[in-house]
């Protein structure tokens, strides 16, 4: 076993604002307490979150770590206490409450999952935040069943391909919203079988048609504002809308509630960050019996957009902030 040093590159955030704001510091290697694991960090995703946390917009919770970054690859170097699922020199990819943006992270030994092979360092990197993201809020709060029809805003994004690739897998019909012809042409190519374009397109008018009339069974919304009311019209009877962000910037909508009576409509939602550790262990465990096997057989795999050093984190967020990418955002450490 390699000895480990006693400090560490980070990325901080020096102060709250834009991306130039994310500075490299030195810090000590944290140890890991009962329960966790110390991963030395190969791959960290970057997600909005990450951005709302540099802008002061979405401070971590209590006891997590103040540096940014929710899901990391890497190899296990130090076991806390009580820690048996995965050992020392085992390749491991996992969600983190924070402190990705790191040579070395904590992660919670009941919410780490192996690397498959078919998966590269920096692939994984990208899969768990997304993936967990995805499975409870498209499959287990939004219950999508084979033969129904799931509408995605925000297609091509990193939980926009995750879910058109796992939809697709469990036997559903998958409709995005995109806002270019690259975007949804690739969205297409993942298996999507409708990408409208919402800048030239009525979105709820698109679904309609494609469904006779009937609307979508799941609405996965990172959207908000203006598109919840729109949502509700574009909606199966008995449809399920599942909130998971507001990249308006408004939270708040007028609504024709009406709606949500005459078509028996569930509209829910949820963060992952604030989740008890059993939450996510929960969610884990499930995944590792309904998806990892798709991830084993790479008949789902995320899909990359750019690799950026540690010391270029402002850049990936500057990236990110552009909305121009198509899949996931990486930093390699």
């Amino acid at each position: 076993m390699e000895k480990l040093p006693a400090q560490m590159t980070v990325i901080g955030i020096s102060k709250p604002g834009g991306p130039e704001v994310l500075l490299p510091e030195t810090r000590s290697v944290p140890v890991p307490g009962p329960g966790e694991i110390l991963v030395k960090v190969l791959a960290a995703g970057v997600n909005r979150p990450d951005v709302a946390q540099r802008s002061g917009a979405y401070p971590p919770p209590p006891g997590a770590s103040d540096l940014p970054g929710l899901e990391i690859a890497g190899e296990v170097v130090a076991l806390g206490a009580g820690a048996s699922r995965h050992k020392i020199g085992d390749k491991v990819m996992s969600l983190v409450a924070g402190g990705g943006y790191a040579q070395y992270c904590i992660a919670q030994d009941a919410q780490a999952m192996t690397v498959p092979p078919a998966l590269s360092m920096q692939e994984a990197g990208a899969i768990p935040e997304t993936l967990m993201t995805v499975w409870h809020n498209v499959f287990e709060r939004g219950g999508l069943q084979p033969g129904e029809t799931l509408l995605i805003h925000g297609g091509s994004s990193g939980i926009g391909t995750m879910a058109i690739q796992l939809a697709k897998a469990f036997g559903s019909r998958v409709i995005v919203t995109v806002g270019s012809k690259d975007k949804a042409d690739a969205c297409l190519k993942l298996g999507a079988d409708k990408a409208i374009n919402y800048k030239t397109e009525d979105f709820v008018a698109v679904v309609k048609a494609a469904t006779d009339g009937a609307g979508a069974n799941v609405i996965l919304d990172m959207v908000g504002g203006d598109y919840i009311d729109r949502n509700y019209d574009a909606a199966a009877v008995d449809g399920r809308i599942v909130q998971i962000a507001f990249l308006s910037g408004q939270p708040k909508a007028n609504v024709n509630f009406s709606k949500l009576m005459v078509k028996r409509l569930h509209h829910t939602g949820s963060t992952l960050r604030p989740r008890s550790n059993a939450d996510k262990a929960a969610m884990v465990a499930a995944i590792e019996a309904k998806v990892m096997p798709l991830l084993r057989e790479g008949r789902v795999k995320p899909l990359m957009d750019s690799t950026f050093p540690l010391e270029k984190a402002a850049d990936a967020h500057r990236r990110m902030e552009t909305s121009a990418h198509i899949g996931k955002i990486v930093l390699a450490v």
